[in-house]
């Protein structure tokens, strides 16, 4: 018999093509271009794209020189945080007119939980399009929804009618949707698990919903257990104001490589820098600290150590980045470093929950 379990009405709201949407709106002339937000095309790497330039194929993480082979007009601009930041505080506080409970992943997106909300409405669907005419009216940037009964299928939702548009998985059609879906729109499963899944005869979600949870434990791991209660729309985390950070670092890309370590000790005096201000912006201190070594070839190396004491300090952060990067001898020139810190104090305990149970749907709850 199927036990029944709490549905909420949460949101993902995610901004389309953000960073590149603020620069053509701070720039109309760039309104209606390819345009890459990123280092350029010597050595840079696309932080975003606009829409323009992505039917071209290009795309963020790509490197510059890729992108403008495949687009030859494209307009790369460098990135401005603080601008983008800016507008991301605009829009938050948007949000916190209908719900305190509002769960940032970035700048620019968000789950908000307005199963009970400040404007008393029923309707999710009604609320997410009230919520994205606001930040058009209020910053001129267009913005996507997915409305859903949990977080999972909210974000998988949202990606459905981008851009500037929603899309509402009520209860009643949730497992017939996932069951159509294809598993790579599956939020989680990335191409290296799609390509697995493949390989075992899994497409959609209906076939991944006939396979045992010992069989995708087996083949998966602990993420089986995940993948087998979300094909069946069960997905209980809820949405959380403060998210605890498991890392926090910098990294910075070099505009030429470096083959020396007294170079590279300066830029990583920088970074440490920028690691410890983040730090102390999230309250919190750890014992794991990573160099990040990213070598000309584009090979990455990273080179950990966990110290017996929790430290944020800038000093005792170089004090061990020095360490990490004599270690061993480099393997080439280099062009970017990171530093980053985990095994964090913030105190976050893993709570085994019960098996959940099968979903029951509410056909009556209005979406």
């Amino acid at each position: 018999m199927q036990e029944q379990f709490p549905i909420r009405k949460i949101i993902h709201v995610d901004m389309d093509a953000f960073y590149a949407s603020v620069e053509q709106l701070d720039a109309p002339e760039l309104k209606g271009k390819p345009l890459a937000v990123g280092g350029g095309q010597k050595r840079g790497v696309v932080a975003a794209a606009s829409y323009e330039a992505r039917k071209y194929g290009v795309k963020s993480a790509m490197s510059g020189r890729m992108a403008a082979k495949l687009c030859p007009e494209l307009i790369f601009v460098k990135p401005r945080f603080e601008r983008y930041r800016e507008i991301s505080k605009k829009i938050r506080s948007i949000f916190f007119e209908y719900t305190d409970l509002v769960e940032p992943l970035s700048l620019d997106e968000a789950f908000l939980d307005v199963t009970v909300n400040k404007k008393q409405m029923p309707s999710a669907t009604i609320l997410a399009r009230e919520i994205r005419a606001r930040i058009k009216e209020e910053t001129g940037l267009n913005a996507s929804a997915g409305i859903s009964v949990n977080k999972f299928l909210a974000k998988v939702a949202s990606d459905i009618n981008k851009p500037n548009g929603q899309k509402t998985i009520p209860p009643e059609e949730v497992l017939e949707f996932l069951e159509t879906l294809d598993i790579r729109k599956f939020f989680g499963i990335g191409k290296v698990t799609a390509e697995k899944m493949y390989q075992l005869g899994i497409f959609t979600g209906k076939e991944l919903k006939e396979r045992s949870l010992e069989f995708l434990t087996d083949h998966f791991g602990k993420s089986g257990q995940h993948y087998y209660h979300v094909v069946r729309g069960i997905h209980q985390s809820e949405v959380k104001p403060e998210r605890i950070p498991k890392s926090v670092g910098a990294e910075r890309t070099f505009s030429e490589n470096l083959s020396s370590e007294v170079y590279m000790l300066d830029k990583l005096d920088h970074i440490a820098g920028e690691l410890s201000d983040r730090l102390k912006k999230h309250r919190v201190a750890g014992k794991t600290i990573t160099l990040k070594i990213k070598y000309s070839d584009f090979r990455v190396q990273t080179r950990s150590k966990t110290l017996p004491y929790f430290v944020a300090d800038k000093d005792l952060i170089l004090e061990t980045a020095r360490e990490l990067l004599y270690q061993e001898e480099l393997q080439d020139s280099v062009r970017l470093l990171g530093l980053s810190l985990s095994n964090l104090n913030t105190g976050e305990k893993k709570q085994q929950e019960e098996e959940p149970p099968e979903m029951k749907v509410q056909l009556k709850l209005e979406f």
